[in-house]
């Protein structure tokens, strides 16, 4: 099962939906949304099919599916944690995406997990990042989703990572990095600047062994690739970064070289019944052959 993307049609002079979608989706070959809407996979807000010679109108909601010709499948299971009326905890692998971007439509854990469960409401709740393994919470209903929203944007969920990154033995653990990430170049990657923090991790050390060293991280705050760039720039980049401190052309087979960076595990306490939950990944973390 796929998931639908929406959109509220904006402001255009095409005489045709057909017309004003080829235009605002150049990409996408207007035989391929022909094919589409004789498939009927261009619907309403409502689920109908719409015809491709209906007028432009502005502001209507339609739904359509995005399709990646000859989409690669992700030789990777999700495992199935916790599931109950409002939550669903999922332990992804890596390289699986969260949900659809690029070339990504049916392997992603969200199309995954709504073709296992039926439940086309679920939604998930944080980020994890295509190359992390780990848990991922997900809402599985529209009423009590903001409670489990409010969670997160309160920092009240307690989130434990742990990695695989070069020894630091100059340094002293607890080790606390807080620094200011914004947007760098290319503008997928995040860079650390001047200014007052708006990233916070503490990092802790759970093995010490050898050239690599495994570390227990605790992000205080949710900023985009923040522990990847913390230990990066405390000179321990973790193993299998691609990204931090430098770009760099990952393998193509997707099998190698996994980032060890594993979200370990998740706990709060329950907004609807204040019972304490925790929940924890079974997945580990290993350095590649001949990895030290």
């Amino acid at each position: 099962m796929s998931l639908p993307s929406r959109l509220q049609l904006p402001p255009g002079t095409w005489a045709t939906l057909l017309d004003g979608l080829c235009a605002r989706f150049p990409r996408i070959a207007r035989a391929q949304w022909q094919d589409r809407f004789a498939r009927g996979r261009v619907l309403d807000a409502q689920g109908r099919a719409l015809a491709p010679g209906m007028p432009w109108q502005v502001g209507l909601d339609i739904q359509y599916f995005r399709e990646v010709a000859d989409e690669p499948v992700i030789p990777f299971t999700e495992t199935l944690v916790h599931l109950d009326a409002h939550l669903l905890v999922a332990d992804k692998p890596h390289f699986l995406p969260v949900t659809p971007a690029g070339g990504h439509v049916r392997e992603t854990l969200l199309a995954r997990l709504v073709a296992r469960t039926g439940n086309a409401d679920l939604v998930p709740l944080h980020r994890l990042d295509r190359l992390t393994a780990g848990l991922v919470l997900f809402s599985t209903q529209r009423a009590s989703r903001d409670a489990y929203q409010r969670l997160f944007r309160e920092r009240r969920i307690e989130k434990t990572y742990e990695a695989l990154a070069p020894a630091l033995p100059g340094r002293e653990f607890p080790l606390q990095r807080d620094s200011r990430l914004v947007p760098g170049e290319p503008f997928f990657r995040m860079a650390e600047v001047h200014g007052e923090p708006n990233a916070r991790s503490r990092i802790e050390l759970i093995e010490a062994e050898g050239p690599i060293w495994r570390y227990r991280l605790l992000p205080e705050t949710g900023r985009k690739h923040q522990l990847r760039v913390h230990m990066a720039m405390l000179g321990a980049p973790i193993v299998g970064d691609d990204l931090y401190p430098q770009l760099r052309q990952r393998p193509p087979n997707v099998a190698e070289a996994p980032l060890q960076l594993l979200a370990r595990a998740l706990a709060f306490d329950d907004p609807l019944n204040g019972e304490r939950r925790v929940f924890s990944s079974s997945r580990s973390l290993s350095l590649p052959a001949g990895g030290g």
